[in-house]
């Protein structure tokens, strides 16, 4: 099946530059209609300017389809429903939000300022809060939405130096599985993507070649993917240097110990069978975990309505 966007209305949020570009171009390219969104600070989150917007929406104009460029501050919740509100009354809804800005303030924990670690959840977490917050009623009065969250494999599996940027990455999957079930009647499909790119983020970081393979044009069809129709939710996807990838948070089958006063020794010395990954699942939701260790220790507990 084609994948068809057209005249759906896409919110991208950092998409003056690097991979937001990439997502807004090629979503308008599918036939969307993209508010292009970006404070335009610097890497560090550092200064504003609405030149990076402007000049990517033009972009999508001279290429034949429509953008318009906003300047809103994801953390400014005030901000938000203002683009919000603004792109109702042009083209009257919103099927798509990519929550994309991000910064980053890198040091190692011990050298971290927590000032830096505050601003770097603000503005990759409470961004995507505030966003999603904007357009969620919207989203189920029309009984549609696709929004994406963007996490990193620095959430899903830790990066030295990067305990603030990890934090709120993988904060951000937690959000998505919640938001994706309370969604679902309302056919409010929510997924994160995993990108690695050759943004800003990474110079300096890895040898100019590497960055050279790992365009971010390569990751945006991971967005595209993810907001159609036919979309998913709930998935977790990887994407670099034209690969895709599915991440999962799983749950090894594990033991069951009982509540005897010797548990933390027993415990203790069969950790290793605990972790064993062998018959590993993925539960459905938090619930559904936790009512499968009352299912091991007898009991037959009931979904509550």
């Amino acid at each position: 099946m084609a994948l068809d966007l057209n005249g759906r209305v896409a919110i991208v949020t950092g998409a003056g530059g690097g991979l937001g570009r990439e997502h807004a171009l090629l979503l308008a390219k599918l036939g969307a209609l993209i508010v292009v969104n970006d404070l335009g600070g610097d890497v560090r989150g550092e200064g504003g300017s609405a030149t990076a917007a402007q000049r990517v929406a033009d972009e999508i104009v001279a290429a034949g389809g429509q953008a318009i460029a906003n300047g809103a501050s994801v953390t400014d919740f005030v901000q938000v429903q203002k683009m919000v509100t603004e792109t109702v009354e042009r083209w009257g809804r919103v099927d798509i939000l990519v929550n994309n800005a991000g910064i980053l303030r890198d040091k190692s924990f011990a050298k971290m300022d927590l000032a830096d670690f505050r601003l770097v959840v603000d503005v990759h977490l409470m961004g995507a809060v505030n966003c999603s917050k904007a357009v969620w009623d919207l989203m189920r009065a029309q009984n549609y939405g696709r929004i994406v969250m963007t996490t990193s494999s620095s959430g899903l599996y830790g990066n030295f130096g990067q305990s603030n940027y990890s934090a709120a990455k993988l904060a951000l999957v937690g959000l998505m599985q919640t938001l994706a079930l309370e969604g679902a009647k309302n056919n409010i499909r929510v997924n994160c993507l995993a990108p690695t790119a050759g943004t800003r983020m990474l110079e300096g970081l890895m040898p100019a070649d590497q960055l050279a393979a790992l365009h971010p044009s390569a990751v945006a069809p991971g967005v595209a993917a993810l907001v159609g129709d036919d979309a998913p939710t709930r998935m977790i996807l990887c994407a670099g240097a034209g690969s895709f990838e599915a991440a999962h948070i799983t749950l090894t089958q594990g033991i069951h110990l009982g509540t005897g006063e010797d548990v933390a020794r027993q415990l203790s010395e069969r950790l290793a069978e605990v972790a064993d990954r062998s018959d590993e699942t993925v539960p459905g939701s938090g619930w559904e975990q936790g009512a499968r260790e009352l299912q091991k220790a007898g009991f037959s507990p009931a979904k509550p309505e």
